[in-house]
C-alpha cells in the first residue's frame, strides 16, 4: 500500500516541493568555496562541458550547482542539462531539478540510452553544458560508465570532474553511499583539471 502510495502523482508532488525547499534551505545556509576555479575557464569562455560527478554527490550538487558556476564564471553561469535516469525515482529527482532550474535529459545505460546520447549531443554542439553521474543510475559504485568518454568523443567537450561535499552530512545505506548534506555547515565544491578526449579515443 505504501508502495502504490508513493507512486500517486500528488504524493509525488508533495514530495519534490519538499525535496526542493530542504535543497534551498541547505544553500542559503551553507557557505561555500570552491577549489580550484581556474579549472572552469572554458565555462567562462563561453564553451560548453560536461560535469562529471559521482552519484553520492548529487544531493550536494543539487544544493550548489547554481552558486558554484556563477563563481567559476565571473556570474555570467552556462545553462545546464542533467542526465536523469528515466526510471520513477529519477523521474521525481528531473522534476526537483527542473524546479532548481536546471534542465533535464531523461536517459541512462539501461534505459533510453541513444535517444539521450543524440540528445546530449545536440545540447553540446549548440554550446550548451551537461551535467552527469558516470556510475549512475545503479552503480557499480565509482566505476564509470562508457557513456561519458562516448559524448566527450564525439562532441569534442571537455569533461570536468568535480566533487562536493559539506562539513553536515548523513551518509544514506543506498548502493552509491549518498552525502545528504545539512543546513548551517561549510561546504567544498572542488574542480580537477578538464580532460579532452580524441575522436578515436573513447575506450582509452
Amino acid at each position: 500500500m505504501l508502495k502504490r502510495l508513493g507512486k500517486h502523482p500528488a504524493v509525488q508532488a508533495l514530495l519534490v516541493r519538499i525535496v526542493v525547499a530542504y535543497v534551498r534551505l541547505v544553500t542559503r545556509t551553507t557557505r561555500w568555496t570552491v577549489l580550484n576555479p581556474e579549472h572552469a575557464a572554458p565555462l567562462a569562455a563561453g564553451q560548453g562541458m560536461i560535469l562529471a560527478f559521482w552519484h553520492e554527490h548529487l544531493a550536494v550538487f543539487a544544493a550548489c550547482w547554481q552558486l558554484g558556476l556563477v563563481r567559476v564564471t565571473g556570474g555570467h553561469p552556462p545553462e545546464v542539462k542533467v542526465l536523469i535516469s528515466s526510471h520513477r525515482d529519477g523521474r521525481l529527482i528531473a522534476d526537483a531539478i527542473a524546479r532548481l532550474g536546471a534542465g533535464v535529459i531523461e536517459g541512462s545505460s539501461r534505459r533510453g540510452a541513444a535517444q539521450a546520447l543524440r540528445a546530449s549531443l545536440r545540447w553540446l554542439q549548440d554550446g550548451g553544458t551537461i551535467g552527469i553521474t558516470p556510475d549512475g543510475p545503479r552503480g557499480p559504485r565509482r566505476q564509470p560508465a562508457q557513456g561519458v568518454a562516448q559524448l566527450a568523443a564525439a562532441s569534442g567537450a571537455q569533461v570536468l570532474p568535480c566533487a562536493a561535499v559539506t562539513s553536515r552530512m548523513r551518509v544514506m545505506r543506498s548502493w552509491d553511499r549518498m552525502v545528504f548534506p545539512l543546513p548551517f555547515a561549510r561546504g567544498v565544491i572542488a574542480l580537477a583539471p578538464p580532460i579532452a578526449v580524441a575522436r578515436d579515443g573513447a575506450e582509452a
